[in-house]
């Protein structure tokens, strides 16, 4: 039997580094070919799984708009200061809300240089029954991870910022070697935008 696989968008968060002062949204920010980092992210990823919940910011600045006219189901976390986990577990909730428990890939706003086919192969991997995948690089984990049922209770606990990396490092991955540097590089910075 396959596992339904729902993508899951953390697009929350504040990009403090990118623009301390606060004035400019980063995951709005045009990338080289003049796609904003967070729809070029949110495009890959419903390319591969039918529904992608997108979890934004209460002042969000348009990214939750552009998300849902992407056709995201776009969710507000009313305490995604808080930490990363806030954000996961307020997607987590509204995506069971109509769907059963399967499994789920969370992918980062930030992170739009990821390959379609490194997307493609976790999600195959967690709809035949991975209970976590993971992109692997020369040895170097990176992201998206997806998480299979087994882990929600464990998923729903989690507190803070550290996100699910705790699960990482305790629980068996499924790491699927990848020649794709995308999974590493996020848009922390100005120069990330164009930087090759």
């Amino acid at each position: 039997m396959t596992v339904a696989v729902t993508g899951i968008l953390l697009a929350a968060g504040r990009g403090r580094r990118f623009d301390p002062a606060g004035l400019r949204n980063k995951l709005l920010q045009p990338l080289a070919d003049g796609e904003p980092v967070v729809a070029a992210s949110a495009r890959k990823l419903l390319a591969v799984v039918p529904r992608v919940v997108a979890v934004v910011a209460p002042d969000d600045g348009g990214v939750g708009a552009r998300l849902a006219a992407l056709g995201c189901d776009v969710v507000v976390c009313p305490d995604a200061d808080s930490g990363m986990a806030a954000s996961l577990t307020h997607a987590l909730r509204h995506a069971l809300q109509d769907a059963a428990p399967g499994a789920w890939l969370v992918a980062l706003g930030d992170m739009p240089y990821i390959a379609p086919a490194t997307l493609q192969a976790l999600a195959a991997a967690l709809a035949a029954g991975a209970s976590i995948a993971a992109p692997v690089l020369d040895g170097r984990r990176g992201n998206p991870v997806g998480f299979g049922a087994v882990h929600l209770d464990a998923l729903l606990a989690l507190r803070g910022d550290q996100g699910a990396r705790g699960l990482l490092r305790t629980c068996p991955v499924t790491e699927i070697a990848v020649s794709d540097p995308g999974i590493l590089r996020d848009v922390d910075v100005p120069d990330d935008l164009t930087a090759a």
